[in-house]
């Protein structure tokens, strides 16, 4: 297995869960890997969604990966939901993928989209998309606030000499939250120096809005990455910032499980959930730093 589909195996396990993306448990070894992904549901309160066997030849992802068939589905869906999923996920495949790119990540949130499309009775229980005209322009300039922000600090993870720390901090409206990161900015010339600050929010406003937004600060698709780990852990009035030392050497998809690793580690201290990923009540929980 090459190098590059062990970095999106962990990185996949890392943000939708330990068992989203696992080897096929009754096919032989084989020159091509076989695996089975779970596809995430379009919501926490929605149904375990269909599972798919995916295989990888040896030269992905130079070549796009084979989605051969579905493997499982849940029973209490629709007649034909895993026909519709197989379907959908190929098309996804072939619309992300790019030679020389791993693609799972990118076909899952093309295959979501894709979903939303097929599916015309709104759920209420769903959280709103990010929508250009509830938020402005992530973190213009604002008044730094007189107190600091209750920052809550994760676990610091290091791999190659590159470290990520995670802060969250409630919050209940927008001018907050950017305040809260002027702050940041402003007092810790550390933090300010670092390669990247990556920020993602989710706010629940008056009279039924909701604001969520991310910011990559240059670390290309990973404000994408950080916001869909807080869709899917249901977190709601709180913001993040994933702060990223780096290190000399790239780390390809790995960046992405260790920017969501931290994340979800400060979620954890902070009491919003369970070291498990569920929802509140969680507390602390065990150190998961390296």
């Amino acid at each position: 297995m090459n190098e590059a589909l062990l970095d999106e195996i962990s990185a996949l396990n890392s943000i939708y869960g330990d068992t989203t993306l696992l080897p096929s448990p009754t096919d032989p070894s084989s020159p091509t890997t076989i695996y089975i992904l779970t596809l995430p549901p379009l919501s926490p309160s929605s149904p375990p969604s269909s599972s798919l066997r995916i295989q990888f030849p040896p030269s992905y992802p130079d070549v796009p990966p084979l989605i051969l068939s579905t493997h499982s589905s849940n029973p209490s869906l629709p007649k034909g939901t895993a026909a519709r999923d197989l379907s959908l996920f190929r098309d996804a495949i072939s619309q992300v993928h790019s030679p020389g790119q791993v693609c799972l990540f990118d076909a899952i949130d093309a295959f979501t989209s894709l979903l939303s499309l097929t599916t015309t009775t709104p759920t209420p229980s769903r959280s709103p998309s990010p929508s250009p005209s509830l938020s402005p322009p992530p973190f213009e300039s604002h008044q730094t606030p007189q107190e600091p922000p209750p920052w809550v600090l994760s676990t610091p993870f290091t791999e190659l000499k590159s470290t990520f720390l995670a802060r969250t901090a409630p919050v209940t409206s927008l001018p907050q939250a950017k305040s809260f990161l002027a702050h940041l900015l402003a007092t810790d010339k550390k933090v300010r120096s670092a390669a990247h600050n990556i920020t993602a929010w989710r706010i629940r406003g008056e009279n039924g809005t909701s604001y969520q937004d991310c910011d990559d600060d240059g670390e290309t698709a990973a404000g994408g990455r950080l916001l869909h780990l807080m869709q899917l852990m249901d977190l709601w009035d709180v913001m993040v910032v994933v702060t990223r030392w780096y290190g000399g050497q790239k780390l390809g998809p790995r960046r992405f499980a260790l920017i969501n690793m931290a994340a979800r580690d400060g979620f954890v201290r902070a009491g919003l959930v369970q070291e498990d990923g569920g929802k509140e009540g969680g507390g602390g929980g065990k150190k998961k730093g390296r």
